[in-house]
């Protein structure tokens, strides 16, 4: 089993940064692959970055590429901050190869979500 627990996150006006942690335990074999994703009142849950922590590989969405950056401890620092980056941001783990994935049914555990604010 794994065992996700998100932190950071919080309120800022556009142009502003924010960071958001993920705190990973349990089986590492299930957890080759981390990923951020945010979910928006109305819509999907998306996938914003991910990352295999033991080879450093990453995959952005199009949306927040240049803007934001996953790191190997599962973190995501989000600079230039516009309006539509809020949500509700999850973290989450899968298993199922050694490569970065956005696919949500993809990945197996998921943390309970860190709110991101970000007013015009």
């Amino acid at each position: 089993q794994v065992q996700l627990m998100e932190s950071g996150g919080g309120s800022v006006q556009a142009g502003g940064s924010l960071r958001v942690s993920c705190l990973a335990s349990g089986n590492p074999d299930l957890r080759k692959y981390m990923g951020w994703f945010r979910q928006i009142p109305g819509k999907e849950r998306e996938g914003v970055a991910s990352i295999v922590p033991v080879s450093g590989a990453t995959r952005y969405a199009d949306s927040v590429k240049g803007r934001f950056t996953i790191s190997r401890d599962s973190s995501l620092q989000m600079n230039n901050l516009k309006p539509e980056d809020t949500g509700l941001y999850y973290c989450a783990a899968g298993g199922d190869m050694w490569f970065p994935l956005l696919e949500r049914d993809r990945y197996q555990y998921w943390g309970h979500g860190a709110q991101v604010t970000v007013s015009s």
